[in-house]
C-alpha cells in the first residue's frame, strides 16, 4: 500500500455489501412470528371455552319474563365441571340455577332451563303450583300462574328436574323429561347484550 493511500474497505467494513435475506427466509420468519403469537391465543381460547366458559344466545320465549329470544349470556362451566365436584369438591347445580343444557333427544340444541328437582326430589304440579317433596314452592320469577299438572316423578340419581320460567310455553323436563348431569353445559352466569338488560342472570 503506498503511503497516504489507504484501503477503503479495511477501514469502513460497514460499506461492504451485505446480503440479501431471501423472500421465502423472510416469509419463514414471519410465518413462524405469527405461529407464536396465534397458536398460544387460539389454544388458550379453546381451553377457555371447554372448561371455564362461553357465549350463547337466548332462542324463544321459555324463560321469559327474565330471559329473551336473542338475549347473548356468558355460560361459566367450572362450577359444574364434573372432575371439579369429584376431586376438589365442587358444587353441582342447585335449586333455582338457570343451566344450559344440551340434549341427544333435542338434536344437541342448546336449552336454557331453570333447575327445579334435584336427584331424589319428588315434583309435582297441580293447582297452579309447584311442590317439591309435598311442599309448596314460593317462584318470584314466574311471569304467569302454571296450568296443566303434572306428577308425582322422583329424580333419578345423577339427573335434575329443570322447567321454564314461562311455564306455558316451554319444552322442559314436562315433555323429554329429567336431564343427565353430564349433559349441563353450565351455569347461565352473565348477561351482556343488548345493553339495557346487562347484569348476572338470577
Amino acid at each position: 500500500m503506498n503511503s497516504g493511500q489507504f484501503d477503503t474497505d479495511s477501514y469502513y467494513p460497514e460499506l461492504e455489501p451485505q446480503p440479501k435475506r431471501s423472500w421465502l427466509k423472510r416469509g419463514l420468519h414471519l410465518l413462524r412470528e405469527v405461529l407464536e403469537t396465534i397458536v398460544p391465543a387460539v389454544l388458550i381460547a379453546l381451553l377457555i371455552n371447554l372448561f371455564m366458559a362461553q357465549a350463547t344466545r337466548v332462542h324463544g320465549q321459555s324463560m321469559e319474563p327474565n330471559l329473551h329470544t336473542n338475549q347473548r349470556l356468558v355460560v361459566e362451566k367450572l362450577s359444574y365441571n364434573r372432575y371439579l365436584r369429584q376431586y376438589l369438591g365442587f358444587d353441582g347445580p342447585e335449586r333455582g340455577d338457570v343451566v344450559v343444557i344440551r340434549l341427544p333427544t333435542q338434536s344437541n340444541e342448546l336449552l336454557i332451563k331453570r333447575v327445579i328437582g334435584l336427584p331424589g326430589d319428588i315434583i309435582e304440579i297441580h293447582d297452579s303450583q309447584l311442590f317439591v317433596n309435598g311442599q309448596g314452592t314460593y317462584e318470584p320469577y314466574l311471569g304467569s300462574p302454571m296450568s296443566g299438572a303434572y306428577g308425582p316423578t322422583t329424580v333419578p340419581p345423577l339427573n335434575i328436574f329443570v322447567l321454564g320460567d314461562n311455564r306455558n310455553f316451554s319444552n322442559d323436563s314436562r315433555s323429554f323429561g329429567t336431564v343427565p348431569l353430564k349433559n349441563v353445559v353450565g351455569r347461565a352466569w352473565f348477561s351482556y347484550w343488548p345493553p339495557e338488560l346487562v347484569g348476572f342472570v338470577r
